[in-house]
């Protein structure tokens, strides 16, 4: 669990009143979710991002091939109704070189592509609120970064406000404009896709060991340290859930 907890002093009369305001982000576990554990068609469990974990046993990934078709229902991820308005995209992955395609999409009643994650040479990240914004010629891409190198990668997506940062591999990489209406708004009533776009003949190869959402969009500052540590560090039994409570006076 993503804790905040903020202390508020109050000087009065010399005595002093402490406040405290604790609210938390529970990670949507999007793997979990889309039943990945039962192997679905183009689906298998391969070695993860650590082979060898000092204190716990290897990482296990998912290894995904072309024919992998999986949706469900965007409320059955976000069962509340309501995707979040600032949030992080958190995930391990290790796409087959030079690979460029959609990690996973989101679609509303209608059929219109929301939100989508592409990755591969240059990470692109698409966007499009209730009023059509932002054009797709503004969508964030992030040409310095490659993810189809053939190598493991951590990467989060931070979303706040009208800007997306991409940390890779514990670093940030950079931040781009998003263009979005104020108070943007993410339909939940239509489905979510992995590995693909409806009618894109481009699909996610290669291995994945973790995909998250987080209604914080600081979360993807901490992912490494709280989500998918180094691998000297023992893996946390509920990653998801692992995190320490953040103070702030």
């Amino acid at each position: 669990m993503c804790v905040c907890v903020c202390i508020c002093i109050f000087l009065v009369q010399r005595s002093v009143l402490i406040v405290i305001v604790v609210s938390s982000a529970e990670p949507v576990d999007v793997l979990k979710l889309l039943d990945f554990q039962s192997s679905p068609e183009g689906v298998r469990k391969a070695p993860g991002f650590c082979t060898f974990r000092r204190g716990s046993k290897p990482d296990v990934a998912f290894r995904i091939s072309r024919n992998v078709q999986i949706s469900v229902p965007t409320k059955q991820i976000f069962p509340g109704g309501a995707f979040p308005e600032d949030f992080s995209i958190l995930f391990t992955i290790r796409p087959k070189a030079g690979l460029q395609s959609f990690l996973l999409s989101v679609y509303d009643q209608q059929g219109v592509q929301q939100l989508g994650v592409e990755v591969g040479r240059a990470p692109l990240f698409l966007y499009e609120d209730q009023h059509g914004s932002p054009r797709p010629e503004e969508y964030p891409l992030f040409r310095s970064v490659n993810l189809a190198d053939g190598k493991w990668h951590r990467v989060a997506l931070s979303v706040e406000k009208k800007s997306v940062s991409i940390f890779v591999d514990c670093r940030k990489k950079g931040t781009r404009p998003l263009q979005r209406s104020g108070g943007a708004v993410i339909s939940t009533d239509g489905i979510t896709v992995f590995g693909t776009r409806i009618l894109d003949e481009q699909v996610f190869e290669g291995d994945i060991q973790q995909l998250l959402i987080v209604a914080d969009p600081h979360a993807a500052h901490d992912y490494c340290e709280h989500f998918s540590p180094d691998c000297q560090t023992p893996s946390h039994q509920d990653a998801p859930q692992a995190q320490e409570p953040e103070v702030s006076v």
